[in-house]
């Protein structure tokens, strides 16, 4: 009276195979998926980056070139402002000795 089992060890070792190789493709479908996502959002990146590289101008100045302006057009400030005072004052001179 002893029946055979309902399902054999080769077959069971056969649908747990099969099982395994469906969860791996599933995992390398979904590995795949998501490193396309990866790789759109890093070109995403890259590209918005880019544009903002293009935006900045190069640097044509410099600190010292910068001082130097400065210190000349502080120069040509002084003299007009010592000019001016000493017309001032030449006016103020004659204004008052007449």
């Amino acid at each position: 009276m002893s029946k055979g089992p309902l399902i054999t060890r080769t077959e069971l070792r056969k649908r747990k195979e099969e099982e395994e190789k469906a969860a791996q493709k599933l995992f390398e479908q979904e590995q795949k998926l998501a490193d396309k996502e990866y790789r759109k959002k890093e070109k995403e990146i890259s590209n918005f980056y880019r544009k903002e590289h293009k935006k900045q101008k190069e640097i044509t100045k410099s600190r010292s070139n910068e001082q130097t302006k400065i210190r000349e057009r502080s120069n040509t400030l002084t003299k007009a402002i010592i000019v001016v005072a000493i017309l001032l004052a030449i006016v103020i001179f004659i204004v008052l000795n007449l």
